[in-house]
């Protein structure tokens, strides 16, 4: 089953301290940072990416969607906030998806329906990786071995995490 990102766009854009300096200046600048940050991250990863916009406030009557640079930016309608286009996306794609959010609304009903849920923190961390890899032109999976301490040793009892934990953490790895 593909892997399908599913991103809150303002949610991230305001938990990067880079995309919100650029957010504060001009919002439309603020989600084109954004997406082209995602188009490097998808280049590096393959993985299909969907932003979600708020436009509950200002948008138009019906939900709106179009491409960009190969990612899919969705816009919900007025009077419809971007989490409920996030969940519905979340149930239709189930374990297929990952959902990043720091909104705990959201990444429990993602969790809830089967999607695995990350904090916009922890996904800017991985997407900045993956554009120094792009600018380096590294193969992800070498990053990942390096990153294993191979020869360390353990310490304490043995504890296996539940199998939730299990794939989520598996999901995590390919991201």
């Amino acid at each position: 089953m593909a892997t399908r990102l599913i991103v809150d766009g303002y949610n991230l854009i305001r938990q990067s301290p880079s995309l919100r300096e650029v957010e504060s200046r001009d919002l439309q600048m603020g989600r084109e940072a954004l997406i082209r940050q995602l188009a490097s991250y998808k280049r590096v990863r393959g993985y299909e990416i969907t932003v979600v916009f708020d436009g509950w406030r200002s948008g138009s009557l019906t939900q709106s969607q179009q491409w960009e640079r190969g990612i899919l930016v969705v816009y919900s309608k007025r009077d419809e906030r971007a989490d409920e286009v996030i969940k519905r996306m979340a149930k239709r794609f189930g374990q297929g998806a990952v959902v990043v959010s720091s909104d705990r609304e959201v990444t429990h009903f993602a969790e809830k329906v089967g999607a695995t849920a990350v904090s916009s923190e922890e996904f800017e961390g991985r997407m900045g990786i993956a554009v120094v890899m792009e600018q380096k032109e590294m193969d992800p999976e070498e990053v990942d071995d390096d990153k294993r301490g191979k020869g360390t040793k353990k310490k304490g009892p043995a504890r296996r995490p539940s199998r939730r934990r299990r794939r989520t953490i598996q999901r995590l790895k390919k991201l």
